[in-house]
């Protein structure tokens, strides 16, 4: 059963080292991380803590962004680049809304 199998490279990012869509996917996931720590509460309570999980997510999804193949479609870049990753977020999410993001 073994030889059925497949097993998943991983980059020396700590991430499936993979296509396009796999980096796209764990971007999405960093950036939905990134919101559920700043909107946890209790994770507040201790401001050090909490300081180090959104350093420890932001440096994930820094690594993340310089993953993608390139080009990187510009309204995404200028997103990351300005870190307003919720739009980021809602950019991704968006992807597969439209069969043909490029035209618009």
């Amino acid at each position: 059963m073994q030889a059925c199998v497949k097993r998943q490279s991983v980059s020396s990012f700590g991430f499936n080292a993979a296509p396009m869509e796999n980096v796209i996917v764990d971007l999405t996931k960093a950036l939905r991380e990134r919101l559920a720590i700043v909107h946890d509460e209790k994770s507040r309570s201790d401001e050090a803590a909490h300081l180090a999980r959104l350093q420890a997510v932001s440096k994930k999804i820094d690594k993340l962004e310089s993953a993608l193949p390139r080009p990187i479609d510009p309204q995404l870049a200028h997103y990351l680049k300005r870190r307003s990753y919720d739009k980021a977020l809602e950019f991704l999410e968006g992807m597969g809304d439209s069969p043909n993001r490029e035209g618009d």
